[in-house]
């Protein structure tokens, strides 16, 4: 009898793991949205290998991701929302680019990164995908080698993805205005200091922990390790949490095949950069319907941007190995951190230190 109650319960825990893995959310977003979009984060990498400096254009990418920060509202608080955002971008890139070359303060600057965008984020309440591409942009801007004359080169090419981003919404945006009414702006919450101090804290905390392991294992530029964390702990339960993990790990490992897969074949600049259009696409088409079938594509997206401009100087299995361990490693550390969060013991001892330390006129 017993052994039967525990088959049960293992067969319904099993279902309802599948059923969470295969539920496809209905999604009103209109394909025009995943174009735009694309072509905000495409359109650098062309340029590039119109003039063949590839690595130029993935940098400049990486300002691009600003397009996705642009809010349902009327054109006049979208466009500033956005160029605010192009500026966050670019001031993350560039810390991280300057924490390159002091390896002994990178994890500080990581975490001081995460937990001051997250405070941000949380205080103006950015939706989704929230800190997480600033934090992503500083993270490769750390692990991308270079000299430091070419600091304000690269912060330069960052800006110039995010201008042309806006471009791209703002003639998105004076087409879809026409099909869809725009959302009016909500006046912003009250902050707390839970919300917005202590739960940045605990990320940022977690986030840099994720960074710190990954050097103590000496991960060759370990950028994944970081931003993989940041993923998995910004679920709003333990639920949430679980099934983004799950998801993210499950999706990485069939992405690494994908990405395998492309990295063998004869790729040249230009097929790079229409390949990342294409993926961008499917990305912002498939994120809101299904999380772990979008990480499937975000993967090699991600392996692309950051290492595109040095394919074919090492081998593509190590490359996608390396990658599944930094994807593995920031999910366990993500997982651990967003139990630290969900907790109301840990949530009231640590809670009460850090309130402690706060001053009383931070959030006012």
């Amino acid at each position: 009898m017993t052994f039967m109650h525990a088959w049960q319960r293992l067969k319904m825990l099993v279902q309802t793991e599948l059923r969470h893995l295969t539920t496809i959310t209905p999604s009103s977003r209109r394909w025009q949205m995943p174009f735009a979009a694309a072509l905000a984060t495409g359109l650098p990498l062309l340029v590039g290998a119109y003039f063949n400096h590839l690595e130029y254009g993935l940098v400049s990418s990486l300002g691009g991701l600003v397009f996705l920060y642009a809010p349902n509202t009327a054109l006049s608080h979208r466009m500033v929302w956005l160029m605010a955002c192009g500026f966050g971008m670019a001031a993350c890139y560039a810390l991280g680019a300057i924490g390159h070359f002091f390896p002994a303060l990178l994890m500080w600057v990581i975490t001081f990164i995460a937990i001051l965008v997250n405070m941000v984020c949380r205080f103006y309440r950015v939706g989704p995908p929230g800190s997480l591409f600033f934090i992503m942009a500083a993270a490769i801007g750390a692990f991308t080698p270079g000299e430091v004359e070419a600091i304000p080169l690269k912060v330069g090419l960052v800006t110039m993805g995010a201008l042309l981003a806006c471009l791209i919404a703002f003639f998105y945006s004076l087409h879809v205005l026409r099909l869809d009414p725009p959302q009016p702006v909500a006046p912003l919450p009250p902050p707390t200091f839970d919300f917005v101090i202590f739960d940045s804290v605990v990320i940022g905390a977690f986030v840099g922990i994720s960074l710190a392991l990954a050097q103590l294992l000496q991960l060759e530029r370990p950028y994944w390790v970081p931003v993989s964390c940041l993923a998995v702990i910004q679920g709003a339960t333990l639920r949430a949490v679980w099934n983004k993990q799950l998801q993210r790990v499950l999706g990485t490992a069939v992405g690494l095949l994908v990405s395998w897969a492309l990295l063998t074949l004869p790729l040249d600049q230009w097929s790079i950069g229409l390949m990342m259009i294409a993926l961008a696409f499917i990305i912002e088409s498939m994120v809101v319907r299904h999380y772990g079938i979008a990480v499937v594509f975000i993967t090699p997206l991600t392996i692309f941007l950051a290492e595109a401009a040095t394919l074919g100087h090492g081998s593509p299995a190590a490359l996608v190995e390396a990658r599944f361990l930094d994807t593995l490693l920031g999910c366990l550390v993500g997982l651990a951190g967003a139990l630290c969060l969900h907790s109301p013991r840990f949530r009231t001892v640590v809670g009460a230190q850090l309130k402690r330390l706060t001053p009383s006129r931070l959030l006012h």
